[in-house]
């Protein structure tokens, strides 16, 4: 696909970016058959086709309009559409850039504003467990729209950290929003890691990953983000000869974040070597536990444990699509003997979460939500499990079924 950039764009990074990124496309149009949002509204122009020439048409200099920005914020960037292309379109840089130029043209209402400012702002705060920690207290009074987005308290296992020292070490980035909604899911992690012999560290500098302001159009605060982290991660990444293996991640969200971190620094003298070493070191868990499992085994077998629950997987598309992991959990629970098992329609699909996507788009967030929630069904699981918190919170409010990270499962059978 040829481009004429309008000249604001012509040798910026950006542009130059959108231009590399457009000349591979070519209108094949195998990705609508992929989108989410295309199957539920029909729209070429909420496609990644059709978005994929309104980000062309804008950046050759044709104004955007409201209604521009609208196809591009229904965009989940699940990045399915990459899975599909055979043209290896990076579209999920692509739409980035739009919605960046897009924003800084088209001015969103008061009210869109302060929602984006909030979601920026709040999740990324200290001041975030404090105000759940009420908002749990208070979950009967919550307004329903709201009490779908507030997790019971956790029980006190969610806290139960293992002490023993191993020779061999990994970090492991706690996340924003996970240690106060889940923590668990951080906890059970270091339990399973310990009971194969590794011990978890963490650096309490490092935050949110970036990608929720990077998503919410706040590019140079995402980076900040990334500079924060690396900052606090180098001095067990590098000293003492490096002293961690592996950047070990639980939530895919923010692992497919991090293993960016070398690209989107490249451009930083001060720490492109540091963003490209974090990248390389980062691995989801379903990524280093494989090698684990022989000792896990042996740990299993030597447990005495009830019954082990029917598992429903749902893989994120941030896992599947965004790092391109595909089958290494569902391997790794057979080998240690779960029956587990992907939904036979659909799998590929995003379940509608996508970071703050559940919040800025509701209507279209639950039907996709319950359009996976539907093709999980026909498995009749006594327990679904994910990868990634956003997806475990949205599908746990659209079903009695209990929905869980994997790892929590592992955990408990282990009895770690």
């Amino acid at each position: 696909m040829q481009t004429h950039l309008a000249p604001e764009f012509q040798g910026t990074p950006e542009g130059s970016a959108a231009e590399a990124i457009l000349r591979r496309c070519v209108h094949c149009g195998f990705c609508t058959a992929t989108c989410p949002t295309y199957q539920l509204l029909g729209d070429e122009l909420d496609s990644p086709r059709g978005r994929i020439y309104l980000i062309k048409q804008v950046l050759e200099g044709a104004p955007p309009t409201a209604a521009t920005q609208q196809h591009l914020d229904r965009c989940l960037t699940c990045r399915n559409c990459e899975s599909t292309c055979p043209s290896g379109v990076q579209y999920g840089q692509l739409v980035e850039i739009g919605r960046q130029v897009v924003e800084a043209k088209v001015e969103r209402p008061r009210e869109e504003r302060l929602k984006r400012w909030l979601l920026k702002e709040g999740l990324t705060s200290p001041l975030f467990t404090p105000a759940l920690r009420l908002g749990q207290a208070m979950r009967p009074l919550v307004p329903a729209a709201l009490k779908d987005k507030v997790p019971p308290r956790p029980d006190a296992r969610a806290f139960q950290w293992p002490r023993r020292e191993h020779p061999r070490k990994v970090l492991m980035l706690l996340g924003c929003v996970q240690p106060a909604m889940m923590p668990n899911i951080n906890a059970a992690t270091a339990r399973v890691l310990d009971a194969a012999g590794v011990q978890t560290l963490v650096a309490d500098e490092a935050g949110c990953c970036g990608a929720i302001r990077a998503h919410l159009n706040d590019h140079h605060g995402g980076l900040d983000d990334a500079r924060r982290n690396i900052d606090a991660w180098w001095p067990m990444v590098d000293g003492h000869g490096g002293e961690v293996e592996a950047l070990v991640m639980n939530a895919s969200g923010c692992g497919v974040q991090v293993k960016d971190y070398g690209r989107l620094l490249a451009h930083d003298p001060d720490y492109a070597d540091k963003a490209a070493r974090v990248s390389a070191l980062t691995r989801d868990l379903s990524e280093f536990l494989p090698a684990l499992a022989g000792t896990l085994r042996s740990r299993l077998g030597q447990t005495a444990s009830g019954p082990r629950p029917k598992l429903a997987y749902h893989p994120p598309c941030t896992l599947q699509h965004g790092q391109q992991l595909r089958g290494g959990v569902e391997g790794l629970m057979r080998e240690l003997g779960f029956e587990i098992d992907v939904a036979p329609a659909e799998s590929h699909l995003c379940c509608g979460s996508a970071g703050t996507y559940s919040v800025l788009q509701p209507v279209l967030s639950k039907q996709l939500r319950d359009r996976k929630l539907q093709a999980l069904g026909p498995l009749a699981a006594d327990t679904i499990v994910s990868a990634n918190i956003g997806c475990i919170q949205h599908l746990q409010s659209g079903t009695g079924t209990p929905v869980r990270h994997w790892i929590e499962v592992l955990d408990e059978a282990l009895g770690a």
